[in-house]
């Protein structure tokens, strides 16, 4: 028999995968895993498919392809205001998970301590872990998931190495505040500390909010990588294509790793990407296509037993569902789906302690047509 021992001992399935998979065995609307049910732009598809046309099929280069590396530092000096040299600081990724892998991977060495806020996206921790690392949790909760900085300084230590931010935030909608990068500041001056700024909804943001870019800051971002996607900015999540910021020295450690882990990213896409972006500004439109679905969506759950929590930014809408059942949110998500054909997520599998406050989430970055044949359903709860 061969021996072996698990690295990561306690991690099975993704919450993502076993939803999207019940929702399949039960034909159900699936709002559960965040990605669009409508097509990407067919020019956006068509220069793709030109650049494979025209040979561009071999290896990019490690970084990146130089023009997509200087459209994202324009866009970045742009937006806001900050300088990242497209050689030294910019380097295209497959997809924000990997952004995020490949730089805790460039830093974290055993026993280094990483503060995540929960609920959180399910590849912090393990990844952490993974590295021997040790993961220090510190929970949010509905219904804004705001962040006491004060308690957030008690878990401080001389090991402390690394800080992941995520705003605007999956799985709650909440964003980060002025107030909030303001505290940020004056907890990690004069520190080692690093930052992990999960940014991939950065565009994904509502009712005229800035948002708060830890790249606005000089002091944070002297101390960041910042993490970005063009899957959420182009409806194509399944390119997994997107990008990482840092200072030199931070990125010089961060492609020593990323080298030797996908080493580039497909080309054909990349190029396709890069010359849809010089023609067509999805910037600015991006928060009002998605609003448009946010405010529809929570119109329509209105009529629902639902509790609606805020949404900020994100494509997600959290609900709370405590006035209906005090069943466990996995439970209770599992219900909807074989009884009523909507799948969802229990957030309590975005905490460590798997901490149930009764809400599930829901994406609603579909079809108008898929939004309301869901809420249809949920209305018989």
């Amino acid at each position: 028999m061969i021996l072996l021992n698990s690295k990561l001992p306690t991690v099975g399935t993704t919450i993502f995968s076993v939803m999207s998979k019940l929702a399949q065995q039960h034909n159900a609307i699936n709002l559960s895993q965040g990605f669009p049910d409508y097509a990407a732009n067919p020019k956006l598809i068509n220069f793709v498919a030109d650049a494979m046309k025209d040979g561009h099929n071999q290896y990019a280069p490690m970084q990146g392809l130089q023009v997509l590396r200087e459209l994202v530092a324009k866009k970045m000096a742009t937006l806001y205001g900050t300088n990242y040299h497209p050689e030294t600081e910019v380097t295209i990724t497959a997809g924000g998970t990997q952004a995020i892998f490949t730089a805790l991977a460039a830093i974290i060495n055993p026993g280094d301590e990483v503060i995540i806020f929960e609920p959180a996206y399910d590849c912090y921790s393990p990844t952490v872990k993974l590295l021997g690392g040790l993961v220090k949790p510190f929970e949010l909760h509905a219904p804004n998931y705001s962040i006491d900085w004060e308690m957030v300084k008690k878990l401080f230590t001389a090991n402390t190495r690394m800080i992941i931010l995520n705003s605007p935030h999956n799985p709650s909608g909440s964003i980060l505040s002025k107030a909030d990068i303001e505290a940020l500041i004056k907890l990690t001056k004069n520190t080692d500390i690093l930052i992990i700024s999960d940014e991939v909804y950065e565009h994904i943001i509502y009712d005229g909010e800035q948002h708060q870019s830890v790249a606005l800051y000089p002091e944070l971002q002297e101390r960041s990588f910042v993490v970005a996607s063009f899957g959420k900015l182009l409806h194509t999540t399944g390119w997994k294509l997107g990008y990482c910021l840092a200072p030199a020295k931070l990125m010089t450690e961060f492609r020593k790793v990323h080298q030797f882990n996908v080493f580039s990213v497909n080309t054909p896409m990349q190029l396709g990407v890069a010359n849809y972006l010089k023609s067509e500004n999805v910037y600015e439109s991006l928060p009002s296509f998605f609003q448009q679905k946010r405010d529809l969506f929570r119109l329509l759950l209105s009529e629902t037993r639902f509790k609606l929590l805020p949404c900020k930014g994100s494509y997600f809408q959290c609900v709370s569902y405590s006035a209906i059942s005090d069943e466990k949110d996995s439970d209770m998500a599992k219900r909807l789906v074989t009884d009523f054909g909507v799948a969802g997520i229990p957030v309590s599998a975005f905490y460590t302690k798997a901490t149930d406050d009764k809400i599930i989430r829901f994406c609603f970055a579909k079809e108008q047509d898929t939004l309301e044949k869901a809420v249809e359903r949920l209305l018989k709860i």
